[in-house]
């Protein structure tokens, strides 16, 4: 029985160095501009892609780690850099991991290279689920899919809303409902190639944070897909489909199950966000001198800093616990998944607003970045399940009953 341990080995504290050397020596430095500009960061993502760090191979090597830590690793160094960046880079990773989560071998191998691109040329995707009246609601979705026998092709209708790189993905996900009258069971996810007539997005929509991160609507206008690329295939489509007519006992469904692989790294970003906001304030206490002395020697802010490091400690650990969780197969019986996302979004929105309370005046301004950080952190407790959503979750786990 080997002994418990909570040391990170070798290959996850090379992995944990090389991308903080990243963020720090190339996303840092570029942040504050790129959100000024408000626009993708390509020379950024490239740069990302030449070292490895951009591209199928980095992610399927992170979720070959057995712990499960190393994508988190990776999330929290690369967000601790910038969380517009970071999402720049990542966003990609959570059409891919519809792909993978969803897709036949087939579809894995045909299209998860093509969300990337090359070294040259890279591309970035979209999984686009989020409707106007259906954000938390997903059972209440309205975009449609129906199949055309005739033409072996899937015609595609309806909105979807804050999409990370919508319109500009190389390859979009989509979902929609099959089904309307099974709900949520009725519902399934499609692979829209690059070029694909009838999908448009907007303009990039004009956020709070996360700015270098493009996030669009996408309308689709009877967007038409081959039959093969409904994810997982339309054989596994119609036996699930077949299983929800009769009652029977669901084995998930595809937007959830998409969210279920990426909420723990989620978490890892908050955390990025939180421990950038709570070290620059750490530092600016010890350097700040009011009254003759480092303004950390007074109780009020040491004891703030104590606890922003204590919360960033304590979300680590349902972060890390969920991770592993996943990566082997456990059941979240108490919404484990959901408890490490709120912890650490939370967690996330306490500690850069501490921050900018530690540097007082200086704190608001854009020449400090925990500005930024402030802003940046707000979007998770919105994004990929709000906190209120998250609550649910956890309630209807621990409870067993069918909290509304």
């Amino acid at each position: 029985m080997p002994e418990f341990s909570l040391d990170l080995n070798e290959e996850q504290r090379d992995l944990r160095d090389w991308v903080h050397g990243f963020a720090a020596e190339v996303v840092r430095p570029a942040a504050a501009e790129w959100d000024a500009r408000e626009e993708t960061p390509w020379p950024v993502i490239q740069e990302a892609a030449k070292i490895g760090l951009y591209g199928f191979e980095f992610l399927a090597n992170a979720w070959a780690d057995p712990s499960g830590l190393s994508l988190c690793l990776a999330n929290e160094e690369l967000f601790w850099g910038d969380a517009g960046i970071g999402m720049a880079i990542f966003g990609t990773s959570l059409a891919v991991a519809a792909i993978y989560g969803s897709g036949t071998p087939d579809q894995m191998v045909e299209w998860v290279p093509q969300c990337f691109g090359d070294v040259d040329d890279p591309k970035v995707a979209a999984f686009c689920t989020t409707e106007p009246e259906a954000g938390s609601d997903v059972g209440s979705m309205r975009s449609r899919a129906r199949y055309d026998e005739a033409a072996d092709e899937w015609v595609i209708t309806g909105q979807k809303a804050y999409a990370t790189n919508g319109g500009i993905a190389n390859v979009h996900v989509v979902t929609a409902s099959v089904e309307p009258e099974l709900g949520s069971r009725g519902q399934a996810a499609f692979i829209v190639p690059p070029g694909t007539p009838g999908l448009n997005g907007t303009k990039k929509l004009k956020k709070l944070g996360l700015r270098a991160s493009h996030t669009a609507d996408v309308f689709l206008d009877d967007v038409r897909v081959p039959g093969e690329l409904v994810l997982g295939g339309r054989e596994a489509l119609q036996e699930r489909l077949a299983r929800a007519r009769e009652g029977r006992k669901a084995q998930g469904q595809a937007a959830m199950r998409t969210f279920e692989l990426s909420r723990p790294a989620v978490g890892a970003q908050a955390l990025g966000v939180a421990r950038a906001a709570y070290e620059y304030a750490l530092e600016y206490a010890k350097g700040r001198v009011q009254f003759g002395r480092p303004i950390i020697e007074n109780q009020a802010i040491a004891f703030a800093l104590a606890d922003m490091r204590m919360e960033i400690d304590a979300a680590r650990l349902l972060v890390w616990r969920a991770a592993w969780m996943g990566r082997n197969n456990r059941v979240f019986e108490a919404g484990e998944g959901s408890m490490s996302k709120l912890k650490a979004g939370e967690v996330a929105v306490a500690v850069t607003e501490k921050a900018v309370q530690v540097l007082g005046g200086a704190g608001f301004l854009r020449e400090h970045p925990v500005e930024r950080w402030f802003r940046d952190a707000k979007i998770y407790t919105i994004f990929e399940g709000t906190s209120e959503i998250q609550r649910l979750v956890i309630a209807r786990a621990i409870s067993g009953t069918y909290i509304r």
